[in-house]
């Protein structure tokens, strides 16, 4: 059942086919939006040599409940959400992209599905993008990922008083992730609402170039 939630939503793409890309970003919507929404900001981004895909969740959310709820209470659609991320690495994968290769963002929910998943499977990835998210589960989840993230770029960004996501949970996320080996930067922006800033956007149009 956690398989079927997702799994037969549509996938989007921007930029580059995959067969022709040099790199590949898994783009991941927050809650009550859509793949589009997520795609959109590819415009600000750089998009020659990149694929963006972009999966749709179904009923336009990956898990029903916040993110600090106790991950019971999200289940099945939160193993349904991160077998579906899963399936779509596993396909760039097999279209002989190497994990350096692979980038993953998400924003809001989708960021906190994206850093979830990414704990789950640490390796050495292109970049890994937290826009307003952080580690799934109530304070106190045992942080005991297993894997090194072997020097991954990792960018983590919120408001300082964002109403979904607590600043001490993106703490959280970035020290788990440093301990895990991954090369992290967080900014917390003063005020600012839930949403996505230019500073943001710069910063992981300068992880894709490099």
């Amino acid at each position: 059942m956690a398989r079927a939630l997702h799994q037969d939503q549509p996938i989007y793409r921007a930029g580059e086919p995959l067969e022709t890309a040099r790199a590949v970003m898994l783009m991941l919507h927050g809650r009550g939006a859509s793949a589009q929404d997520i795609l959109s900001l590819t415009q600000e981004l750089p998009r020659e040599g990149f694929c963006f895909l972009a999966p749709q969740a179904a009923n336009a959310t990956w898990y029903p409940f916040r993110f600090m709820e106790p991950m019971e209470k999200n289940e099945p659609w939160l193993s349904s959400a991160l077998n579906l991320v899963d399936a779509i690495v596993q396909r760039v994968r097999d279209a002989n992209f190497s994990n350096e290769k692979i980038f993953l963002l998400g924003f809001s929910q989708g960021a906190c599905l994206a850093t979830e998943y990414a704990a789950r499977h640490a390796q050495k990835y292109g970049g890994i993008v937290g826009l307003s998210g952080g580690l799934i589960g109530p304070d106190g989840t045992p942080r005991d990922y297993q894997g090194s993230f072997d020097g991954t770029p990792v960018f983590l960004g919120c408001s300082d008083v964002d109403f979904h996501i607590p600043k001490e949970r993106v703490m959280e996320t970035r020290d788990v992730f440093a301990r895990m080996g991954a090369d992290v930067t967080m900014r917390l922006y003063p005020n600012m609402e839930h949403t996505v800033n230019r500073d943001e956007l710069e910063f992981v149009a300068g992880m894709m170039k490099r």
